[in-house]
């Protein structure tokens, strides 16, 4: 059974553009057949808890007879378990003050385990080539570069772990200006233009990933 592990991390509820982008993929998901899984979770109604314990960093084996407690070494074998489970990762990711939420960046402190998901010791890396879908917003215009719109910062972060670490194939869906209403300058038409594409894309991605 095909599992998509859908992840927001929004704050900002109905009128969030990542959970409207990831809903729009995870709808296009299922509507390949029941046999297509979704897990969510909403990690600002339910946030992961922080590390707390140096032991959580490291596989058992390299803990070196540190102890890690029972409700931190359960909380990182779901989140760990649950990931390896998935067949294909899909997390919203607004950027916030340029970062990602402090949610999502405590679920990734508990699944980026070095020796375990991602090569230390041991070159494993059990994440490797399985597909994750990106979805990013900012509230303001993106840089201009040579190659075109730069990606967000949390876009790049996420490139950073999901796949320079875990070796995953990341596919990035990014709407930019979501201040737009705000702030004339940014354009409000060319931004509802720029979220209509993103939507597009989105549906193809749900449509389509493996």
């Amino acid at each position: 059974m095909p599992t998509l592990l859908h992840l927001d991390s929004s704050i900002a509820g109905e009128r969030s553009r990542t959970r409207a982008l990831t809903r729009a993929v995870a709808e296009s998901w299922r509507s390949r057949g029941d046999q297509f899984r979704v897990v969510h979770h909403d990690l600002h109604e339910e946030p992961p808890q922080h590390i707390g314990e140096v032991a959580q960093h490291w596989p058992e084996r390299l803990r070196d007879g540190a102890e890690l407690s029972e409700q931190a070494a359960a909380a990182q074998r779901r989140a760990v378990d649950e990931l390896l489970a998935a067949d294909v990762l899909l997390v919203g990711a607004p950027t916030y003050n340029f970062g990602l939420p402090s949610t999502l960046k405590a679920w990734i402190d508990l699944v980026h385990v070095p020796g375990l998901t991602v090569p230390f010791d041991e070159p494993v890396q059990p994440l490797r080539g399985r597909s994750a879908i990106v979805v990013t917003a900012q509230g303001g215009a993106p840089d201009e570069t040579e190659d075109g719109p730069a990606e967000s910062p949390a876009a790049h972060s996420l490139r950073l772990v999901l796949e320079g670490s875990f070796g995953m194939e990341v596919q990035v869906v990014g709407t930019s200006r979501t201040l737009a209403d705000l702030l004339p300058d940014l354009d409000p038409a060319r931004a509802a233009e720029e979220f209509a594409r993103a939507l597009d894309r989105a549906r193809a991605l749900g449509a389509g990933v493996r």
